[in-house]
C-alpha cells in the first residue's frame, strides 16, 4: 500500500497561546533523528510507573534503534507524522493499515512540557483525517491497561474493544484495543 500522507497540515488551537503555532506533517526517513529523540525525551516519563524499568529499556531498544524505525516505515507500512509547536519538534505518531478499512494507531507521544494542551487531540485528528481520506473507517490502538492515557484516549471518542497480552522478549504487554469508528 502507498502512503497516503501527502500534505502538511497547519492548526490554530484556543489552548495554546494565541500566536502559538502547531503544524502536522509526514516524517520520512531523513526525520529518524528527530523521532529518536522525541521518542528519548517521552518513553521513559511516559512508562517508568507502569512497567519495570528493565522491560521499558528492552522494549525502547526493540522499537526506536533507527534501524527498527527505519524497517517500520521502509518494510511494515507505518506511516509517521510529526508535530511541529512553534517551529519545535514536540510530537508524534505513526499509523499503519490493518484489514478492511481499519487502521491502527502505533504510536502517540508529546513531549511531557507539551502535554494537556490539545496537542495530542490534534495529531490524532489528523491521524484519523488521513484514515478517512484514504477509504479508512476504523482507528484501533493498544494501551496498557494500566496507561493513565486510557482517559485521553475515551475523551477522543474511543471505547475498549477487548483486552490483549501480548509477547515482546521475555516481557508482556497487557494491554486494552481501543477502537473508533470513523463516521
Amino acid at each position: 500500500m502507498g502512503s497516503v500522507l501527502s500534505q502538511k497540515m497547519t492548526f490554530l488551537q484556543p489552548m495554546l497561546p494565541e500566536s502559538a503555532t502547531v503544524t502536522v506533517q509526514p516524517a520520512t526517513l531523513a526525520d529518524i533523528p528527530t523521532i529518536v529523540n522525541l521518542a528519548e525525551a517521552t518513553w521513559e516519563p511516559t512508562y517508568r510507573f507502569i512497567i519495570s524499568k528493565d522491560q521499558l529499556e528492552y522494549m525502547y531498544r526493540v522499537i526506536y534503534t533507527p534501524a527498527s524505525l527505519q524497517r517500520q516505515m521502509s518494510e511494515q507500512g507505518h506511516q509517521f507524522l510529526l508535530l511541529h509547536y512553534d517551529g519545535r519538534p514536540s510530537g508524534f505518531a505513526s499509523f499503519s493499515a490493518k484489514d478492511a478499512g481499519t487502521y491502527h494507531l502505533n504510536k502517540i507521544y508529546l513531549l511531557p512540557s507539551h502535554q494537556g494542551q490539545g496537542l495530542g487531540q490534534q495529531l490524532i485528528k489528523a491521524v484519523e483525517d488521513i484514515i478517512r481520506s484514504a477509504g479508512g473507517s476504523a482507528l484501533e490502538l493498544n494501551v496498557n491497561r494500566y496507561n493513565p492515557a486510557i482517559s485521553f484516549y475515551e475523551r477522543q471518542g474511543f471505547q475498549r474493544h477487548r483486552e490483549e497480552d501480548i509477547p515482546i522478549g521475555p516481557y508482556w504487554m497487557n494491554d486494552y484495543v481501543m477502537r473508533k469508528e470513523l463516521l
